[in-house]
């Protein structure tokens, strides 16, 4: 199939480059060039999902899952109150 492409500078002399080296034409070389590009990108996109594995995390009934962070917050903001408070005291 004969078709009109026009190629950005840097893809150009990467194409002359290759062709240099290789000893083959511009038509073989662009052809081999696009076929390994666009078949690298298939065998990425065929690469298995990505499972997350679960395991128990030991909670005690009555705790909320969802509410975990603001737990975590809860007890940042106790620490930042006696570290504060115990600075305070030292500098009076």
């Amino acid at each position: 199939m004969r078709t009109t492409v026009t190629l950005d500078n840097d893809v150009e002399r990467l194409i002359w480059e290759t062709m240099h080296r290789s000893q083959k034409s511009f038509k073989k070389t662009l052809n081999d060039a696009v076929r390994q590009g666009l078949l690298s990108t298939k065998v990425q996109t065929e690469t298995t999902q990505f499972v997350v594995k679960s395991r128990p995390m030991g909670l005690l009934p009555g705790i909320d899952r969802a509410t975990l962070s603001d737990i975590d917050s809860d007890i940042e903001v106790e620490q930042f109150k006696k570290t504060t408070s115990r600075l305070m005291k030292l500098r009076k």
